[in-house]
């Protein structure tokens, strides 16, 4: 392990907590109101983004009184690490994809290279529709073309952790969206 726990404490311990857990509940209240209204006659298919996206997912589709299927997607820029450039795909759907209503969830948008490729490889499966959401909408200028369908929170660009996003591998548990001290 190349992190203490002490380390890990004090990052935690200085990090400024930019979205809490009453205001996560609001957003995902809301995006669950949207996604309702869009999707609660369509039998959609939520897929999760492992693993950034397994808390977000969870606490979104105990919002969705509708029938719906679950499955997940682990396609990742990251890993263990705090940047990436090229997406590995780690598994895919075992779901039939051909004429499904798709939604997407993830924990965050930053750049949107990951929840892009995605969309774009879930199309090339024959889906009815693919549909996009993410907790968290990262503000900054490098984003691709893309706009997630549903967005909870906007946040300012610094690195982030908790509610499924890390740090190096820990801190996805938290109810909350904290920033990293700045240096």
């Amino acid at each position: 392990m190349t992190n203490t726990i002490n380390e890990l404490n004090k990052i935690l311990e200085e990090a400024d907590c930019l979205v809490d857990e009453a205001t996560l509940n609001k957003a995902l209240d809301k995006m669950a109101t949207q996604i309702t209204t869009d999707l609660s006659d369509k039998l959609p298919l939520v897929l999760c983004v492992m693993n950034g996206g397994l808390i977000p997912t969870a606490a979104l589709i105990e919002r969705l009184n509708f029938p719906l299927e679950v499955d997940y997607i682990h396609a990742t820029r990251y890993g263990m690490e705090t940047e990436g450039t090229s997406l590995n795909w780690l598994s895919y759907p075992q779901t039939k994809l051909k004429d499904r209503h798709v939604l997407v969830v993830d924990d965050i948008f930053d750049q949107g290279h990951t929840l892009q490729a995605i969309a774009k490889w879930l199309e090339t499966q024959e889906t009815h529709s693919v549909y996009t959401a993410t907790v968290i909408n990262k503000l900054h200028d490098r984003k691709t073309d893309m706009t997630p369908d549903y967005i909870g929170e906007d946040v300012v660009d610094r690195f982030l952790f908790g509610y499924g996003m890390d740090y190096k591998g820990f801190f996805r548990n938290l109810k909350g969206i904290y920033a990293v001290k700045d240096s």
